[in-house]
């Protein structure tokens, strides 16, 4: 029997998953899609719970589902109209902590895959690949999946992601791509001194301005084909200089960049470190530079694929969905080294909020999409 969407996303959202937590939400989800005959496999990794599940054989054409039960800390219980962790429905809409981002997506395609795997057996396999750490550092929970699937023969040849895609209504907009993700670290470094003998010290400060200034006063670039420009933005400046008559030792920035496919995380970061080489010899200030990369962009070029889901979109909500490139980094960002992949969810409203909420039979449609999609798929 199929089970209903909605009421799996309560079921769900009763289920205390805060990063990494897993709260019982995994085990639910196995033993309905065990029952379903679904073979499943916890692949847990350095603490952080995942759970794969395949219906059909290996090495047949197959199509995979990739969603995260884990959600962001609910803040104060009192602040929430009803308990962020009673999964209420209450006038059409149900409430609380993942209910948009992003249980439901899970509870659509979970159930869209049972009720097609059991009522018209495809000639081909489904694999739903479902995180606890997609909330949290990301390094053991859909990378770990990945890395167990390749250890034991399991690919799937394509991949949708049921994060929320829909800024406003249900099918305006699908994911065929993200933008790279970099933050750097910059540290300057000069020489101490007294703020009436500045020839006497080397200012650190005013050598980080000038490296913020030539990474800013230009554009990286003018966008591409299906993204937009790419953005620089310097998130912090500090020096902790309590006095106002020292020049200081040391100052430090950070710098975020969201960069498009005119670029990767290497071509930038060599691009910096040049850009502090020119001013560090010319001012006599070193830098030191530390990146964390979160993920490159990446685009799923629209083909077969994506008109398959942008077909079923169409004739399922009556809009022509936009495919974006647009938004932060998901777990798309890790599925995209293994197969081809997009996102399609819910509207995303409410997202990390109090009272966090979705509408009953808006997942109910999505898992709808998700079905005929499967259908579309395997015919």
């Amino acid at each position: 029997m199929t089970p209903d969407p909605a009421r799996l996303t309560a079921e769900l959202i009763r289920c205390p998953s805060v990063t990494p937590e897993e709260g019982g939400a995994l085990d639910l989800l196995a033993r309905v899609l065990a029952e379903a005959g679904f073979e499943c496999h916890r692949t847990d990794r350095n603490g952080v719970p995942n759970l794969f599940a395949r219906w059909g054989a290996r090495g047949v054409r197959t199509f995979g589902f990739n969603g995260h039960t884990d959600v962001v800390p609910s803040g104060d219980p009192a602040s929430w109209t009803h308990p962020p962790f009673s999964g209420a429905e209450i006038d059409g809409w149900i409430w609380g902590r993942g209910a948009t981002d992003m249980k439901s997506g899970v509870a659509a395609f979970a159930a869209a895959a049972i009720g097609f795997v059991t009522e018209t057996p495809p000639e081909g396999a489904v694999i739903l690949a479902i995180t606890g750490d997609e909330e949290g550092p990301g390094r053991d929970g859909t990378l770990a999946l990945l890395d167990w699937m390749a250890a034991n023969g399991e690919r799937m040849d394509v991949c949708i992601v049921g994060e929320p895609s829909n800024p406003d209504r249900m099918g305006e907009m699908i994911k065929i791509g993200r933008r790279g993700s970099m933050t750097l670290q910059i540290e300057a470094k000069g020489v101490q001194g007294h703020a009436a003998y500045p020839h006497r010290a080397k200012n650190p400060v005013h050598a980080l301005l000038g490296l913020l200034h030539d990474l800013t006063s230009q554009p990286l670039d003018q966008g591409t084909a299906h993204f937009d420009p790419s953005g620089l933005q310097v998130t912090s400046i500090d020096v902790g200089n309590p006095a106002s008559n020292v020049i200081p030792e040391k100052a430090r920035a950070t710098v975020n960049i969201r960069f498009n496919d005119a670029h990767s995380s290497a071509s930038l970061d060599a691009m910096i470190r040049s850009k502090a080489e020119a001013i560090a010899q010319a001012t006599g200030v070193g830098f030191g530079i530390a990146t964390d990369v979160s993920g490159e962009s990446f685009l799923t070029a629209p083909g077969p694929f994506v008109e398959l889901v942008a077909g079923v979109v169409r004739a399922e909500t009556g809009l022509d969905p936009v495919l974006s490139t647009s938004g932060g980094t998901s777990d798309a960002r890790f599925v995209k080294d293994h197969c081809p992949v997009l996102e399609f969810g819910l509207v995303g409203h409410f997202m990390h909020q109090v009272d966090e909420r979705v509408p009953a039979e808006q997942v109910r449609q999505l898992s709808r999409i998700y079905r005929r999609i499967l259908e579309q798929y395997f015919a």
